[in-house]
C-alpha cells in the first residue's frame, strides 16, 4: 500500500527521523496561513502517488506568501504527468506547504528488500535528488549498501560505514547514524516494503533532514497498522483494483487487450508469459484465489469485461480447492449480467472439470473451449485478431 509523501514522513517522525514542518492542504485559500506559519518562504508541493514531481511542475519554490498561494492555486486541480503516472497524469487534490531549508548538499538514503539475499538492504549514495535508478545504472560503484537483520537491527557498525561513505563529518556524521537507525527501526516496526528519503539534505547549520519520502508497505500486515491503513488514498489507485479489492481478488491492470482470469499466482504468471508468445499482451493480472466462491469468480469476471481496453477473455481453472463447476457458474452467472461482447476462450483442468464444461456447454454463451494452455491462448489471440 502506497502513502504520499506527508503520511511517510509522519510516520517516519514518530521514530524520530527529522523531517521539515509542514502543513497539507486542500484549498488553496489555506496556503497564506500555512506560509506564514512556517515562516513565509516555503516550498509548494503536489501530493500524488508517483515520483518525479518536481520535473513535471507539481514542486515550486514561494519565497512568501502570496508567491504561496499563487502556486497552491495553480497546482490544486492540475494533472501532474510524470514518467511515472504515464501520459494520463494524475490529478492534484492536495499539496503540502513545507518550511524551506537552508541546504547545504543533496543525499539519497532508502531501504528495500533484496528478495535474492532474503534481507532488506539499506542504500545510500551522495548522488541525491536524481533518479537513483539512472545513478545505479551509470555508476553502480556510488550506490552503498548495508543488510540487516529486521529482528535485530541495523548494526552500528553498518550506520558508520554508509556515513562515512556519504563523507558525513562532525554533528551531521551523527545525526546521519541516528537517523539511519530510525529508519531502519520504522520499516522493520511497520511491515514496511519500501522507505525512500530522496534527497535526504544536510543542512548549514548541521542538521540531516528527510527532504522526501516515499513509502509503502505491505497490504498483507495492514491488519497489524490500523493506523497506517487509514492513511490509504483510494483517489490515487485504479479504480478497478479498488473494485477488486472489495472481494480479495489478487488484480493489477495493465496495458493489453486480453483479459485473464486464473487461479494461483504461478499460472497466472504463466498464462501472461503465454499470451505474450503468442504474440499479444495480457490486460490484467487477476488471481482468484486457490479458495474463491461462485460470488468471487462472477465478481471477477464483471471487473475484467469493466475495462474497455479488454478485446478478449481468457479463463484458465486448474481445479484442485476451486472446483470447475463452481468456476463455470460463475462465469456464466456474470456473463449473462453483463452481455458478454468480446471472444471468450475457457480451459479447464482438474476437480469436477466434466460438470464444469457441461455447465459451460449448456449456458448458450458464444465460447471457445481450449484443450491446454497453448491451444488456449492461441486461440483468444488468435480470436482477438480477428475481431480488432
Amino acid at each position: 500500500m502506497k502513502v504520499h509523501e506527508y503520511q511517510g514522513k509522519e510516520v517516519l517522525a514518530r521514530y524520530g527521523v527529522a523531517v521539515p514542518r509542514g502543513i497539507v492542504i486542500t484549498d488553496a485559500a489555506e496556503a497564506r496561513a500555512a506560509a506564514e506559519e512556517l515562516g513565509g518562504k516555503v516550498v509548494v508541493k503536489a501530493q500524488i502517488h508517483a515520483g518525479g514531481r518536481g520535473k513535471g511542475g507539481g514542486v515550486k519554490l514561494a519565497a512568501n506568501a502570496d508567491e504561496a498561494v499563487e502556486l497552491a492555486n495553480r497546482i490544486l486541480g492540475m494533472t501532474l504527468v510524470t514518467k511515472q503516472t504515464g501520459p494520463e497524469g494524475r490529478l492534484v487534490r492536495r499539496v503540502l506547504i513545507e518550511e524551506a531549508l537552508p541546504i547545504d548538499r543533496e543525499l539519497y538514503l532508502g531501504i528495500v528488500l533484496d528478495r535474492s539475499e532474503g534481507f532488506p538492504v539499506m542504500m545510500a549514495s551522495q548522488f541525491g535528488g536524481m533518479e537513483i535508478e539512472e545513478v545505479a545504472a551509470e555508476n553502480p560503484a556510488a550506490i552503498l549498501k548495508g543488510y540487516f537483520d529486521p529482528d535485530v537491527g541495523l548494526h552500528p557498525y553498518l550506520s558508520r560505514r554508509l556515513a562515512f561513505g556519504l563523507e558525513l563529518s562532525g554533528d551531521c556524521f551523527k545525526a546521519g547514524v541516528r537517523l539511519m537507525h530510525a529508519l531502519a527501526a520504522a520499516y522493520a516496526d511497520t511491515d514496511a516494503s519500501l522507505f525512500e528519503i530522496n534527497p535526504l539534505v544536510t543542512t548549514t547549520d548541521g542538521r540531516v533532514i528527510a527532504l522526501d519520502a516515499k513509502a509503502s508497505f505491505d497490504d498483507s500486515a495492514m491488519f497489524r497498522h490500523k493506523d497506517i491503513q487509514e492513511m490509504r488514498d483510494l483517489t490515487e489507485e485504479e479504480p478497478l483494483e479498488v473494485e477488486a479489492s472489495k472481494f480479495d481478488l489478487n488484480y493489477i491492470k495493465l496495458d493489453g487487450n486480453i483479459g485473464c482470469m486464473v487461479n494461483g499466482a504461478g499460472l497466472a504468471m504463466a498464462t501472461m508469459d503465454i499470451i505474450k508468445h503468442y504474440g499479444a499482451e495480457p490486460a490484467n493480472f487477476l488471481d482468484v484465489g486457490g479458495d474463491a466462491s461462485q460470488e468471487r469468480v462472477a465478481a471477477a469476471f464483471r471487473i475484467l469485461l469493466s475495462d474497455p481496453n479488454v478485446k478478449g477473455v481468457l479463463i484458465n481453472i486448474f481445479g484442485g480447492i476451486v472446483r470447475c463447476d463452481m468456476v463455470a457458474r460463475g462465469v456464466v452467472a456474470a456473463a449473462e449480467e453483463v452481455k458478454l461482447s468480446v471472444p471468450l476462450v475457457v480451459r479447464l483442468e482438474g476437480t469436477n472439470v466434466e460438470e464444469g464444461r457441461r455447465v459451460l456447454a449448456e449456458s448458450g454463451l458464444d465460447l471457445t473451449v481450449g484443450e491446454g494452455m497453448a491451444d488456449a491462448a492461441e486461440k483468444v489471440v488468435a480470436a482477438v485478431g480477428r475481431t480488432s
